[in-house]
């Protein structure tokens, strides 16, 4: 139970992190007393596949940069990663900061053979496409990320639909380029939720986690440039995009495309394995609870009397779950999570009131509760499907056990 209980932490803290990448080394820029050659500079977004594990499962992006720089005679090649998507998980209050939506990313550069390497090892795929930059754009774009790596510059709050290692690379490219960056048109029918549910396919958790705490805004439909939160769809947007200069000129944004990783089918199945498994998927486990609850009723309408464990456990964990979707609403910056309808049913008010039921139900009485409950989860089921927000499996069940539970509390106790 312990291995899937640390699952349960990583899918409701870092469920959102895009990859940790640990080993960039800072400082690896153009050197002091080195002349950069102009006509070397290459530059291309690289985009790396998901992984298994819970931060790996978006995908991430980042910059490569080649030039030459030479000094007198000597020439030295260099090849460099720029990185936006480096945090320290040791600095202080690290967790607790995330929660909050206060989180700070840093962008890093790091040698080509050791990003590949962290890609390598998870069985991901690397691909790169070549930026149709001229010259002057090429040495500018490679001036900002020197810039943007210095300490003073290198930290930025993180939001993950908006400035993430993805939109960052982006920005930074678009920054750089003479003239406007065009994107195909699409039509809109995707919101974050339903992008964040093609890459969290096969890890049922990891999307119930990500159902409970994001709200109705989660479920807008979102347009081009909203889309390229996620690295996957910003590598395709970028397959057509084209730059307008003015005067009637429109150049490609990338001039080739090619693998430098190709994936490892074995190396993603064999970590998909070592993951701790539940047995069931949060819908099937969510609905045997309900089973459950109602042959409970059975017997208690059997026997005329409550079982006061069932109220206490029940309200209990209704109240915790209700503490962090509450919490998050009202005090987290994270995005979409202000807008959860979910808090209809999963709040703190049932904290407040379990000793007073469980007293009631020793004493078989009757409480103005159950009453409260039974005409608020009413109102919410028969609003359900017309509220604006894609709920969690744990929600329909949910509320039709405790409104069991209500219902059954008023036909025991209607004397």
């Amino acid at each position: 139970m312990q291995p899937f209980m640390r699952r349960l932490f990583q899918i409701f803290v870092l469920s959102v992190l895009l990859p940790l990448l640990p080993s960039a080394v800072f400082g690896e820029v153009p050197s002091d007393g080195f002349a950069v050659v102009d006509s070397t500079i290459t530059a291309s977004l690289l985009t790396c596949s998901p992984g298994q594990e819970v931060y790996e499962l978006y995908g991430h992006t980042a910059i490569r940069v080649q030039w030459t720089e030479a000094r007198g005679d000597t020439i030295f090649p260099r090849d460099v990663v720029y990185n936006f998507g480096l945090f320290d998980f040791n600095q202080p209050h690290f967790v607790w900061k995330f929660t909050l939506g206060e989180c700070d990313y840093i962008v890093g550069p790091m040698m080509l053979p050791r990003f590949i390497a962290e890609y390598e090892y998870r069985g991901s795929s690397v691909t790169e496409q070549v930026l149709a930059l001229k010259t002057y754009e090429a040495r500018r774009l490679l001036l900002t990320l020197d810039s943007l790596c210095r300490p003073e510059n290198r930290t930025y709050r993180y939001n993950i639909f908006r400035f993430n290692c993805t939109t960052k690379a982006r920005d930074v490219i678009e920054q750089c380029v003479d003239g406007q960056v065009i994107y195909p048109v699409r039509p809109r029918r995707n919101s974050f939720r339903t992008i964040l549910h093609q890459f969290t396919e096969g890890h049922p958790w990891a999307r119930e986690g990500n159902d409970l705490l994001l709200g109705a805004e989660a479920d807008t439909l979102l347009c081009e440039r909203d889309e390229q939160f996620s690295p996957i769809y910003m590598m395709q947007y970028l397959d057509s995009a084209f730059v307008d200069r003015g005067r009637l000129e429109y150049t490609p944004l990338m001039s080739e495309r090619h693998e430098l990783l190709a994936a490892n089918p074995e190396l993603q199945q064999r970590a998909a394995e070592e993951l701790p498994q539940f047995p069931l998927t949060p819908r099937a486990l969510w609905w045997s609870l309900f089973a459950l609850g109602l042959l409970c009723a059975v017997v208690e309408l059997v026997r005329r009397r409550v079982l006061w464990p069932v109220d206490a456990v029940l309200m209990t964990l209704q109240g915790v779950a209700g503490c962090l979707v509450a919490f998050m609403m009202l005090f987290s910056e994270h995005a979409t999570v202000g807008s959860n309808w979910q808090v209809w049913v999963l709040n703190p008010i049932p904290l407040f009131f379990v000793y007073a039921v469980v007293k009631a139900d020793i004493r078989r009485q009757r409480t103005l509760y159950h009453s409260f409950a039974a005409i608020w989860l009413t109102l919410f089921l028969v609003l359900y499907a017309v509220l604006p927000q894609d709920f969690s499996a744990l929600i329909l069940p949910l509320a039709l056990l405790l409104l069991s539970r209500a219902v059954l509390h008023l036909l025991i106790y209607k004397r």
